[in-house]
């Protein structure tokens, strides 16, 4: 299928690593300009040199730390300069699992907790408020904001903090733009396997959906592509998981 999505333009966070690299290849192979945003600038590096050789062509990567106002507003004014202008955001950048260990109330950090929701939270904040003046002089744009299944589930209260938190914003940021045909959803991912993955944690994530297997990188990175299609108008303001169903739960 044509995702429509050839000559857009896109800005993917934490796209050096992971799922963000995985979103970046996804998109690039539909035609979109992308420009990679990391902290990291080794492992930055390393992604555009491998993004580029997989697609044949450029790939821009901005070191940014979405935790920090002008780091934020200065990638997207990089990005726009570097590729003449910005029609799709991703938002991926964020402390892998969350601040550790948080599993029991006596176990969370205060300081950890803000920092890590600095980063993810008001982090999609900052690049969605840097983005949105731009996809609304266009008038077309996709917001897609990955959070993380511990949104439904107890056991680590930040992460359950954070990702059901983008869940709140990916929902404001829909009601307020979609009018100006600006769409905004949530991707939900689970276990996931990276480069990082262990064939222990894949064989202990497969026991706890339904589909009796981990989900790639790659299967996160096809529904950005998707919900990033001119197609997917009439997805808005939604949160979808991709972690293999959760057994014995009933979302309605």
């Amino acid at each position: 299928m044509d995702l429509k999505l050839a000559g857009k333009r896109a800005i993917v966070t934490g796209g050096s690593r992971g799922i963000g690299k995985a979103i970046a290849l996804a998109l690039g192979r539909e035609g979109v300009e992308v420009a990679i945003a990391g902290r990291d600038s080794v492992a930055l590096e390393a992604a555009t040199f491998e993004l580029a050789n997989a697609l044949g062509r450029r790939v821009t990567p901005i070191r940014a730390d979405t935790g920090d106002d002008a780091s934020v507003d200065n990638l997207v004014r990089a990005a726009i300069a570097e590729l003449g202008g910005i029609d799709i955001l991703v938002n991926n950048a964020a402390t892998p699992g969350g601040a550790a260990p948080a599993a029991r109330l006596a176990e969370v950090d205060g300081a950890a907790l803000l920092a890590d929701v600095n980063v993810k939270v008001a982090g999609y904040l900052r690049t969605a408020r840097a983005v949105a003046p731009h996809l609304l002089e266009g008038g077309w744009g996709r917001i897609i904001n990955i959070g993380g299944l511990a949104a439904r589930t107890t056991g680590h209260y930040v992460a359950s903090i954070r990702n059901g938190a983008v869940s709140s914003l990916t929902k404001n940021l829909a009601d307020e733009l979609g009018p100006r045909g600006i769409t905004a959803n949530v991707i939900h991912p689970g276990g996931t396997r990276t480069e990082k993955t262990t064939p222990e944690a894949e064989a202990r994530i497969a026991q706890g959906n339904t589909i009796g297997r981990i989900v790639d990188a790659s299967e996160i990175a096809w529904l950005a592509a998707v919900l990033a299609s001119p197609l997917s108008g009439a997805i808005n303001g939604q949160t979808i998981a991709a972690g293999g169903g959760i057994p014995r739960t009933i979302d309605y």
